[in-house]
């Protein structure tokens, strides 16, 4: 009975992942919760997961990436990096795919493609180049360069200490790189001859979504005779009837920002709105209400001058995924307001309050530099519009850099463990002052923390309930008349297909104990099994949610989806056969 239990679960969970009515984290605690509800497994063995070693070596390895990372180490690169990528579109691409592809393989790549998004889209306001030609190539880069060694991706963290936990050796640092590093130069030879051919040329403006937004924006006077005057905003005819979005309010020489629709409008209000061109021309029909032109505006425009328009991108994390405009009362929190949403391929203007976020969305904020550089530094938004280089603190970033590289050589010199170095690492980060405890608490991302744990369910039920050898069984059977590479390539094509439907960590969380008793029923060697999953479960180009790094270029780039099925599907089939004939090279049956 608990076996059909257990795969009926696991179904609603595909589904749930699927439909994402809810995020990624949220689902995967609730599966935990059914398995533990449902007594398939005991509460201490649903929870297991948060006291699971993929867990606690990814949490510490978010740590040692920030001292690096924020230590501003990697911005020194910046400037260099955009003379050079100036020269020419061919030169561009080779630089942001080497430096993409490098970076990921030792630090966080969602972090690697939040730094170069900005100086990427720098390069492309200076030149003619599209960031629909950039983007993409940069995403894919970072997915190649975190297979390279076992801390590139979370997955890889995952899927090793899985198999330890269950008597499989564990992986070395850079165990698999060789198989690696041939599938990135077929991945970046694909990139740099075909990507010219398939990416999309002629995708718009670069600022589409800030230009045509800012013909929204003006400001209306309220006057003597204004039909709206001691009205509650949310109940007056500019936003009742006319849907007018206001951004703010200069009422005795004072702007506020803080108000909510409650708030009444009173004579000599000036208001900063946001409207359609059309609705405005209807708008000046309504009784004492006019636009500009006046001393009046002249003072408006000077106070209005604090606030400026911003891009920004919602990254994988961010408190905001998930949350709508109005749910969070934005305005209010933030002192800032978003005029502007590009969301899942479509930009909107109007009613945004009742939108729910994802990640990868584009908002256009109008708000003040602080209130802006303090969501940033909270990892709520990372900044488009403009890109701004971090000062260096050489007392932080050399130690920083030296304790990065102390943890990568004490787990690939076999001096300890991946867990142990980079627990010391990140413990070193805090008692060195590279950052201060709270700093490594933010540094965290909770969310891929909870979804890990919550993933990991998956795979501990089907071991308890026997679903991962009776598959394994099946898998023997039904293809007991082919060779251990013919498995292998169909293993692949299951993991990979899987990966872009649902999440790379609920592939592998259920993927891994069902190779590992499939080599045991084959009695081969589990090992290219594992790095076949591994392989798979992070080199996903097909969409733009299958990775959180495709997800964050998805509206900058101004891509569509099909942008990704036309350029990531060739180039995940070509991967696909290359990986089953280069992984038996360097990990034998």
């Amino acid at each position: 009975m608990d076996l059909f239990i257990t795969f009926a679960i696991i179904l609603v969970g595909v589904f749930l992942f699927v439909k994402d009515y809810f995020s990624i984290d949220t689902t995967s605690i609730l599966i935990m919760a059914m398995f533990i509800v449902a007594g398939v497994l005991s509460p201490e063995e649903g929870f297991s997961g948060f006291n699971h070693p993929a867990t606690i070596t990814l949490g510490c390895i978010f740590v040692v990436s920030a001292g690096v990372f924020n230590s501003g180490i990697l911005d020194g690169l910046s400037y260099k990096i955009i003379k050079v990528a100036k020269t020419h579109y061919s030169v561009a691409l080779m630089v942001f795919c080497c430096i993409s592809g490098l970076f990921s393989a030792f630090i966080n790549d969602t972090a690697v493609v939040a730094l170069l998004l900005p100086i990427a889209l720098t390069v492309c306001r200076e030149t003619n180049i599209r960031p629909s030609r950039l983007l993409i190539p940069i995403s894919f880069a970072a997915l190649f360069g975190g297979t390279c060694t076992l801390i590139g991706t979370s997955t890889n963290i995952l899927v090793s200490s899985y198999a330890k936990k269950h008597g499989v050796e564990e992986f070395g640092m850079f165990e698999f790189s060789g198989a690696a590093l041939c599938l990135l130069a077929i991945g970046f030879t694909y990139i740099f001859i075909i990507g010219p051919l398939l990416l999309p040329k002629n995708r718009g403006e670069n600022n589409e979504l800030t230009k045509r937004a800012e013909s929204y924006i003006t400001e209306l006077f309220v006057e003597e005779n204004c039909v709206d005057i001691n009205t509650l905003l949310g109940k007056s005819q500019l936003v009742s009837d006319y849907h007018v979005n206001v951004l703010s309010i200069l009422r005795n020489e004072v702007l506020k920002h803080n108000f909510s629709l409650d708030t009444r409008i009173l004579k000599g209000d000036i208001l900063k709105i946001i409207v359609p061109p059309e609705t405005l021309s209807r708008l000046l029909d309504l009784d004492g209400y006019s636009i500009k032109g006046s001393n009046r505006m002249k003072l408006a425009e000077e106070k209005f001058k604090s606030f400026n328009l911003y891009e920004v991108i919602i990254p994988f994390g961010s408190s905001l995924s998930g949350m709508s405009l109005k749910g969070i009362n934005f305005r209010n929190q933030y002192n800032s307001s978003v005029i502007a949403i590009r969301h899942r391929g479509q930009n909107k203007y109007d009613k945004l309050s009742h939108i729910l976020l994802k990640e990868g969305d584009m908002l256009l904020i109008l708000g003040q530099e602080e209130e802006i550089n303090n969501l940033e530094s909270n990892k709520i938004i990372v900044r488009l519009s403009e890109y701004k280089k971090k000062k260096t603190n050489y007392t932080k970033a050399i130690p920083a850099v030296l304790i990065g590289i102390g943890v990568v050589l004490a787990a690939s010199l076999n001096i300890t463990s991946i867990l142990i170095s980079a627990m010391v690492g990140a413990l070193l980060m805090i008692i060195t002052g590279i950052l201060k405890p709270v700093e490594a608490y933010k540094a965290v991302e909770w969310k891929v923390i909870f979804m890990m744990a919550g993933v990991l369910s998956m795979g501990t039920a089907l071991e308890k309930v026997g679903g991962a050898t009776l598959i394994a069984n099946n898998i023997k059977e039904t293809l007991g008349q082919y060779d251990a590479q013919i498995t292998l390539s169909l293993i692949y094509l299951v993991t990979f297909i899987c990966t872009n439907l649902i999440s790379s960590k609920a592939t592998a969380a259920l993927m891994t104990p069902i190779v590992i008793s499939l080599s045991e029923a084959m009695q081969i060697s589990n090992r290219p099994f594992l790095v076949a999953v591994m392989f798979a479960c992070s080199l996903t180009f097909m969409t733009p949610m299958s990775y959180p790094t495709n997800t964050m270029v998805y509206a900058p780039g101004n891509y569509k989806f099909t942008d990704f099925l036309k350029f990531g599907t060739p180039l995940n089939i070509l991967i696909w056969i290359a990986a089953t004939f280069i992984i038996p090279q360097f990990f034998p049956f």
